[in-house]
């Protein structure tokens, strides 16, 4: 017969008294990672690892008898590592503590293991793979107004005049998005706590279900060959709707930090740009170096633009400009055509199918500096 295994070693994780001080830590004991919570008078211990993409639940809050992890919110139970009422099934590692003379020791064996209840994948999250037909542009309006009382806009118009072009004159399939429209949250800085807690799709588009930043990410990601962006100037900067709109889109470059996936290939990107103030370059650069990180390409001459200046606060000769103006629905629908004709190529020859070694001046893999994630 075969000898039982040994009892692994108890593992001292230190004195009584000075684990007691906080309701929850994070605690080396071995190879493993524990979530030490003291509460009540009783101690708890559970994989400091949670289920969701490796968060650090030590680093997190309690709530009542459940650990919250500090990256999405997750919870488990503190002692038992359950995941919270109607999840109990999703738990993470219980562990066996006991205290002799005063020392803490947690038997490094589980009491109960990891259960990582399966979960359909959200749509965004399939491959990035262009259907069959024609060209398909999006145009993204990005300037801000009273829904009850609309004004007029001069870049969505000049962004209208590129769509219309590019649908009767380029035989193109349109879409336009407006951004006044869509109800999304803003960027909830999940990348500032690690960058393996910004996840694609958007970790706020995944929980929130009525979070329409969908329709661009599935637009831009996988839809369209060509988008077009237009942008008013606000005080010498884009308008905040467009910095709400790229703040969320981190999570697509972060793909490229992570795990070297680019997830926008073969796509061409041009810009309209206008505004009662200057500074044109300055907005323009900021777009191209942006939009230049996740991949897109730019046709020649990628922008057009429009201003008074500094001096010309007559915003109704500004109004009456772009309205009246032929060279700029011309402009437009020049910069259309560049834009299509780059994507059409872009497709033929399929120019950026190959591998593509860590884009961009950021995109390295952390844990090539800080070690990967233990697991049970």
């Amino acid at each position: 017969m075969a000898k039982d295994s040994p009892a692994p070693a108890w593992i001292d994780l230190g004195a009584v008294e000075g684990l007691r001080d906080r309701p929850l830590r994070e605690i080396k004991a071995g190879s493993l990672r524990i979530a030490l919570s003291y509460c009540d008078g009783q101690f708890g211990a559970i994989s400091g690892i949670c289920n969701h993409v490796g968060g650090p639940l030590g680093d997190g809050t309690l709530d009542g008898e459940y650990v919250v992890c500090p990256w999405h919110h997750y919870k488990f139970h503190r002692s038992t590592g359950d995941g919270e009422p109607g999840y109990e099934a999703d738990r993470v590692p219980q562990y066996a503590l006991k205290v002799e003379n005063g020392r803490l020791l947690l038997n490094p064996k589980a009491v109960k293991g990891r259960n990582h209840l399966p979960h359909p994948p959200h749509p965004l999250a399939r491959d990035p793979k262009r259907e069959p037909g024609g060209i398909r542009v999006v145009g993204i309006s990005t300037t801000v107004m009273d829904e009850s009382y609309p004004r007029y806009s001069t870049s969505e118009t000049l962004l209208g005049y590129a769509l219309a072009h590019a649908k009767e004159k380029e035989s193109c399939e349109t879409r336009l998005i407006r951004l006044n429209a869509l109800k999304f949250r803003h960027c909830e800085g999940y990348y500032s706590k690690s960058a393996k807690a910004c996840t694609w799709p958007c970790s706020i588009t995944e929980m929130d279900q009525a979070d329409q930043m969908e329709q661009v990410y599935e637009a831009l990601v996988h839809w369209a060959d060509v988008a077009l962006i237009a942008t008013p100037i606000r005080w010498g900067a884009p308008s905040s709707l467009y910095y709400k709109m790229i703040e969320r889109m981190n999570c697509i470059q972060n793909q490229i930090t992570l795990r070297n996936e680019v997830l926008i290939r073969n796509k061409a990107i041009a810009f309209i740009i206008t505004g009662g103030q200057d500074n044109i370059q300055a907005v323009a650069g900021q777009m191209l170096a942006f939009f230049s990180e996740l991949g897109f390409v730019y046709p020649p001459f990628p922008f057009i633009a429009h201003s008074l200046g500094w001096t010309a606060e007559n915003m109704e000769r500004n109004v009456e400009y772009v309205r009246h103006s032929t060279a700029l629905r011309q402009g437009a629908s020049e910069l259309v055509g560049r834009a299509v004709h780059i994507a059409r190529d872009l497709i033929e020859q399929h120019m950026s199918s190959e591998h593509i070694e860590r884009g961009g001046r950021k995109a390295h893999n952390p844990a090539h500096h800080h070690g990967d994630v233990p697991s049970e």
